[in-house]
């Protein structure tokens, strides 16, 4: 196994060695994922940026949705082609980019989807905000599910409008929708859009064909917008079968925005690039209309190559990546069980990120975020700030080296046995 960057000693080099003895569900992938990677000093969000952030530089970060993973190796060779080229003018998309796009849609989801439903914009947070300017007036509210990704509240708030919460119903370590709750907040006269997370982020729930479908019905008896985020849908675990939101019905696809981008499963995200589908023509060109306006309806020189690539040539890559990712969410199960049970695991169906609810441990969250930060020396993401239903939760991402997931596992362990 290589190493590279902030992991050099020997005992370190011995761990990683133990590990893959010791983790009967190791497969021997062609893509090493074992390689550790010193990502300092690339202007890494993650890693270069947790002063900032947490207040703390000597931290082991597991926060930011992204992956310690090198992105597959033809985009890579694919870039740096592209780079020698040495002109970096401005670039479109091209025909061969949304073959690729609806290629995979049809491959891995069978969805047929059209050329002239696909918006670019530089990401899904963007393309929300879009929605939002273009569906929505100042005061008007929008529902989300929380505890849900957190810079939907920004996005919302930062363009005056207000958040409508939709709790989730948390019981025997499971989450649902609460439905009854739904169609109150639905019928408000100023709820006007809601934003679905599909799969849901942060507690991993993909959501069921039945769900949706009561979901759907909803907005639509009470004239709201759906923007489904899908960002995650291609990271899932053996057996989930996942439903995109506008193929249940073509009311459903005329009444919706689906979001998409291969950055979360490629690590594409600091290429900035995304799939917005949109079924409607007239919702389509309102979109559009926003996007232009704003001066972001081009890519950079990278981004759409990276992406067509990806979908053309990395799907065994993407497949052995889930077989690896699963594998450390079994590690990370097992370790948690042994070693810290007060911990609940609620246990994804997709999404490298998972929830961990540590209220038998420390309820409040100024206290649980000190034990981890300061005393663990581990930077996860505090629940608190998906809001209702997040206090006592963490979020922690596992696209890392086992190695490194088992290194921060036994940081927070050590802080948490002495705290009982």
């Amino acid at each position: 196994m290589k190493t590279t960057g902030c992991f050099h000693d020997s005992k370190w080099d011995i761990e990683i060695k133990i590990i893959r003895k010791e983790v009967d569900c190791m497969v021997k992938n062609k893509f090493d994922f074992d390689e550790v990677l010193d990502r300092r000093g690339t202007a890494s969000e993650k890693w270069d940026f947790m002063k900032e952030r947490f207040g703390y530089e000597d931290l082991l970060p597991l926060w930011v949705a992204d992956m310690d993973f090198r992105s597959p190796q033809p985009v890579i060779e694919a870039l740096v082609s592209r780079a020698k080229h040495g002109v970096f003018g401005y670039t479109g998309l091209t025909q061969p980019y949304y073959d690729s796009v609806i290629s995979w849609y049809k491959r891995r989801y069978n969805w047929a989807i059209r050329k002239d439903w696909i918006v670019f914009t530089p990401g899904v947070i963007p393309a929300i905000a879009y929605a939002i300017r273009s569906f929505t007036n100042p005061g008007d509210k929008i529902i989300v599910q929380t505890p849900v990704y957190y810079p939907f509240f920004n996005t919302i708030e930062a363009n005056g409008r207000q958040v409508l919460e939709n709790p989730l119903k948390f019981k025997n370590d499971h989450y649902e929708m609460d439905f009854d709750d739904l169609e109150k907040k639905a019928k408000d006269p100023r709820a006007k859009m809601m934003i679905l997370c599909s799969p849901h982020n942060p507690i991993g729930r993909v959501w069921t064909r039945k769900e949706l479908t009561r979901l759907g019905e909803i907005c639509i008896e009470n004239g709201l917008l759906v923007i489904s985020d899908e960002i995650h849908s291609d990271i899932r675990y053996p057996g989930i079968v996942f439903t995109n939101f506008a193929t249940i019905s073509g009311e459903f696809a005329n009444s919706s925005i689906t979001c998409t981008s291969a950055s979360k499963t490629f690590n594409l995200a600091g290429l900035q690039i995304s799939n917005i589908i949109i079924p409607n023509d007239k919702i389509r060109q309102n979109f559009q209309n926003a996007v232009s306006t704003m001066g972001m309806d081009l890519p950079n020189s990278f981004s759409g190559l990276a992406v067509q690539v990806a979908y053309d040539r990395c799907g065994t890559w993407l497949d052995q990546l889930l077989t690896y990712l699963k594998g450390n969410l079994d590690f990370l199960k097992e370790f948690i069980k042994k070693n810290i049970p007060e911990v609940k695991v609620i246990e994804p169906q997709a999404t490298y990120l998972v929830w961990l609810d540590f209220r038998k441990i420390e309820p409040d969250p100024e206290k649980l975020q000190k034990l981890l930060l300061k005393d663990a020396k581990v930077a996860f993401v505090e629940g608190n700030i998906f809001r209702s239903g997040g206090d006592g939760f963490e979020r922690i991402n596992i696209a890392c080296p086992r190695s490194v997931l088992k290194r921060a596992l036994e940081q927070m362990a050590r802080v948490l046995k002495d705290g009982r």
